[in-house]
């Protein structure tokens, strides 16, 4: 797969906040996010927290009032999600810590993944989960409904230099076999 962009990783996402300290509470303490410098420079109220490989960056609603209601927790919102190992001690940590979680669950060729579906205080929904035990695996084109042409022009190069690479396999084996 093409990487036109060159992109490496997730680096951070940014989270507007009711209120960063209690944002950098839940975080760090629930999550096991560890607090990290921020640029000086900022003249805006925020926390920059970090593990796991990628960065949290919370920032002070200007009017917190204003910010949407927290509704009920709906693992088909939007959603940050992070692996975990042990689903049962999560959910006994979340139980000690008196989160309220839902439960869910997905199933796949016999594999099932765990998950629970909780809020930050601002009203973020957060996924842990078991996902790394159901495989990745890349879609063959005839059966992808994507809208993104690039996505879709993508997949169609891939499968045309893995149909290259093939016939020369091909032309390889005959040249070899007529000799």
């Amino acid at each position: 797969m093409e990487n036109p962009l060159q992109l490496k990783c997730l680096n951070h996402i940014s989270l507007v906040c009711r209120s960063v300290e209690k944002s950098v509470d839940f975080y760090q303490n629930i999550l096991g996010f560890f607090p990290v410098k921020r640029p000086g420079s900022f003249n805006f109220s925020g926390a920059w927290l970090f593990n796991y490989g990628i960065g949290i960056h919370l920032l002070q609603s200007d009017n917190p009032d204003s910010m949407p209601k927290i509704g009920g927790i709906n693992p088909k919102n939007n959603h940050i999600s992070f692996q975990c190992e042990s689903m049962a001690l999560l959910e006994k940590k979340l139980k000690e810590l008196n989160v309220e979680y839902v439960k869910s669950g997905v199933e796949e060729g016999g594999i099932n993944v765990d998950q629970l579906f909780f809020h930050d205080p601002n009203g973020y929904m957060i996924e842990l989960c078991n996902c790394d035990i159901l495989p990745v695996t890349p879609l063959p084109v005839d059966s992808i409904q994507s809208s993104c042409s690039l996505t879709n022009r993508n997949v169609r190069r891939q499968r045309q230099q893995e149909q290259q690479v093939q016939l020369q396999v091909q032309k390889i084996e005959h040249v070899v076999w007529r000799n």
